[in-house]
């Protein structure tokens, strides 16, 4: 268990988890966002969300001075405290948007692929795929390395978009609502990597880090993590997080915010 003593910074999702996932509220888990912010343990976003999208949230949460890691670690955010002279503000993993879409349309073309991306429709599609309102879903469509899918087509046709995807330097990633396409090399637990080590050269010691996820795009955070929450999710898909890195898992037995905050209460002990 991670001790005040120790350096710990603490990875989270979003939608599912940190965020309800019907409402998107947080405050079922603003007592613990108090003890962090008082404690000061670095609370960093991992979500398939935007960079745009995260701004906002971190704005009403009051973490504009952390780091944040958008669209499914594609993107990583630093701010002035977290740069150096060889890093810039924005780090991108993987492929841009503007690649993704053009294979995605090329591919659609030359195989009828029945699939609809964000880059396909209107903001009131989206809205009614997420939930969100229009000026929200707005934000949800300024991508930067990666685009949601809503995949219509058979099984056969699918392993096909997965191979031709592929041969692009391409991967969908399973979300909780989406399928999502980026760069082979990006991912939430390679960014959570690529971050943990840029924190643990910053302060010259070991750090403890723990990380809270809900679906599958979460696997790769919660197994490059010392302390892995698995939160209980709304979906059928299996959750086998892969601990052979000696790492900790603890599943919840409640959902999103709760759930968040029956997770830290397992392993931090704070004031």
């Amino acid at each position: 268990m991670p001790y005040l003593d120790d350096p710990l910074i603490i990875f989270t999702d979003l939608d599912g988890s940190l965020l309800d996932h019907h409402d998107y509220s947080w405050k079922p888990a603003q007592p613990w966002l108090d003890k962090l912010a008082a404690a000061n343990v670095p609370l960093i976003m991992t979500t398939s969300k935007t960079s745009a999208e995260v701004a906002a949230l971190q704005s009403a949460l009051h973490l504009t001075h952390q780091p944040f890691i958008a669209e499914n670690g594609a993107i990583i955010h630093l701010p002035p405290g977290w740069q150096t002279q060889e890093q810039e503000p924005v780090h991108v993993m993987g492929a841009r948007y503007s690649d993704i879409r053009q294979a995605l349309v090329d591919l659609r073309q030359r195989y009828d692929f029945e699939f609809r991306g964000f880059g396909d429709v209107t903001p009131k599609q989206v809205a009614v795929w997420t939930g969100l309102s229009e000026a929200q879903a707005e934000l949800a469509m300024q991508r930067e390395a990666s685009e949601p899918l809503v995949w219509f087509g058979n099984d056969l046709d699918f392993a096909h978009l997965k191979k031709c995807l592929s041969r692009e330097g391409l991967a969908l990633t399973r979300g909780g609502r989406f399928w999502h396409v980026m760069g082979t090399d990006a991912g939430k637990g390679q960014a959570v990597q690529w971050l943990s080590q840029l924190y643990r050269q910053q302060r010259g010691v070991p750090v403890a880090s723990i990380g809270l996820g809900d679906g599958p795009n979460d696997l790769s955070m919660l197994e490059t993590v010392d302390y892995a929450v698995v939160i209980k999710g709304y979906h059928e898909h299996q959750m086998p997080v892969n601990d052979g890195n000696g790492s900790q898992v603890f599943r919840t037995t409640e959902f999103g915010p709760h759930g968040w905050s029956q997770g830290l209460n397992h392993f931090i002990t704070l004031p």
